[in-house]
């Protein structure tokens, strides 16, 4: 059985009549960055997997930027432009259009740090360097226009290239992935994958580094995104939403700064040193955090041992079907959402019902129902009690305490 590798596009948009909204975060082809601004409303399709070979060639790769100033029309484009690295200057703009937008900065945003060392990352959209003339005439389809407001001058107001965008974008973005982007996930961390889903069901600012090529590292930014997600009304009102960021870097810090609660990816090491902007860093298959409130969720249980078996097994019997009886639905993607889908529903279902209990008791006996380990997951539940606000009394021992 051949499983498929990680070189399929990471963010599309559907394809309809009249729709060309932006593509998302800090692409390239080759050393170059394809990009371009504004909002846009994808059509009402649900995503589906797309190979490589399947790309259209008026899919340009575009930077999701956010006006600090107005806003435009929906499904339009802000810019459109091309960020180039030059070995005596740098990275930089080298074509956009409108010429006379202010896109200071874009030139490191949309780049990654060392990408132009490497042949190819993700591509989109293949064009003759110098020659764009698809992507002037993707941007005069759909260029945006600016409405007037007070104190606004004749200029355009430039464009501030925030990964907050997520806020506004990422509802309407339809993310996919390459078939066996969940395999390789789940392959690369085994068991660590049950430490990043509970600081994911945390809220966490988690950081994954990696040198470029920058694109299979974005793949697992959006499969951690996936660990945490629930369906029970009512949950998650508390907690601040865990923004998909993919791509950042050096230009993005201001940002982070203020941020509490997102899964990132970058290419530069001296994050690492910026430890007031991340609480947990992945370096490789190394997952760390400088909290040492945090430092008890490092460790793997027993039953974090047993939700791994079960999700290989599950794996396993899926594959088995897919390559002997044809089944392909579900897809791998869908067994691996499911999957903690329903352990997070278990967990917070017992929790809610607990807490509308006349005694409001957790017990270890509540913990093993939850498919947790009542020792080794209590500092786990003691923050998720803490940070969705669940009023429960636990009354499991610390084994550390007489």
């Amino acid at each position: 059985m051949v499983e498929r590798g990680d070189a399929a596009p990471l963010l599309r948009w559907a394809e309809g009549p009249a729709v060309s909204p932006p593509l998302a975060p800090d692409q390239q082809a080759g050393v170059r960055g394809w990009g371009g601004g504004g909002g846009g409303r994808a059509a009402a399709e649900p995503p589906r997997r797309r190979e490589p070979e399947e790309l259209g060639p008026s899919q340009v790769l575009l930077q999701p930027g956010r006006l600090e100033l107005g806003d435009v029309e929906e499904d339009q484009v802000v810019a459109v432009f091309v960020v180039t690295f030059d070995p005596r200057s740098g990275n930089m703009v080298e074509w956009c259009l409108p010429q006379d937008i202010d896109l200071e900065g874009v030139e490191f945003k949309s780049m990654a740090s060392g990408s132009h060392k490497i042949q190819s990352d993700f591509i989109h959209q293949l064009e003759t360097p110098g020659h764009y003339s698809r992507l002037a005439a993707f941007y005069e389809d759909k260029k945006g226009v600016l409405h007037d407001s007070p104190g606004r001058g004749g200029s355009l107001p430039p464009v501030y290239w925030l990964p907050s965008i997520h806020r506004y974008m990422y509802p309407e973005m339809k993310i996919t992935h390459p078939a066996g982007c969940m395999s390789q996930f789940i392959k690369f961390f085994g068991e660590q994958i049950l430490i990043l889903w509970k600081f994911a069901l945390l809220r966490k600012r988690i950081l994954i580094f990696s040198p470029p090529p920058v694109g299979v590292v974005c793949y697992r930014v959006y499969c951690c995104c996936c660990l945490a997600n629930v369906s029970l009304p009512g949950i998650g009102g508390t907690v601040p939403e865990s923004k998909p960021f993919f791509y950042v870097n050096v230009a993005d810090i201001e940002s982070l700064e203020v941020e509490v609660s997102y899964v990132a990816c970058t290419t530069e090491k001296i994050f690492e040193e910026k430890r007031e902007l991340y609480d947990v860093y992945v370096d490789n298959q190394n997952v760390k955090t400088h909290h040492e409130h945090l430092q008890p969720l490092l460790k793997i249980n027993s039953a974090d041992r047993e939700k791994y078996r079960r999700l290989s097994e599950q794996r396993q019997m899926l594959l088995y079907s897919q390559e002997v009886e044809g089944d392909y639905n579900p897809c791998e993607e869908d067994l691996f959402v499911l999957f903690f889908l329903e352990q997070n529903n278990r967990i917070f279902q017992t929790l809610l019902e607990v807490s509308a209990s006349q005694d409001k008791t957790l017990t270890a006996e509540h913990a093993r129902g939850m498919g947790l380990d009542p020792q080794g997951d209590r500092s786990f539940l003691m923050d998720l009690l803490e940070a969705y606000g669940i009023d429960v009394m636990l009354v499991i021992d610390n084994p550390c305490c007489p």
